[in-house]
């Protein structure tokens, strides 16, 4: 049986940290800003994590 092929797009916007968490980025940071409070942008700055099942998908996704 072939390798599994790992999801590109899953790959472009998600990483797995050393100890398996999925790292992903915020929406809503990238355009529109100038009506957007500094501290709402500045907290779209953080990266966040995907939780539980989803987690799980991703990683599958990415080959790990």
């Amino acid at each position: 049986m072939p390798k599994l092929k790992s999801n590109r797009s899953i790959k472009k916007r998600f990483k797995v940290t050393k100890t398996g968490k999925v790292v992903r980025y915020r929406a809503g940071g990238s355009h529109l800003n100038s009506h957007k409070r500094a501290s709402r942008k500045r907290k779209l700055r953080k990266n966040g994590l995907v939780a539980g099942a989803q987690a799980v998908t991703y990683r599958k996704f990415l080959g790990v």
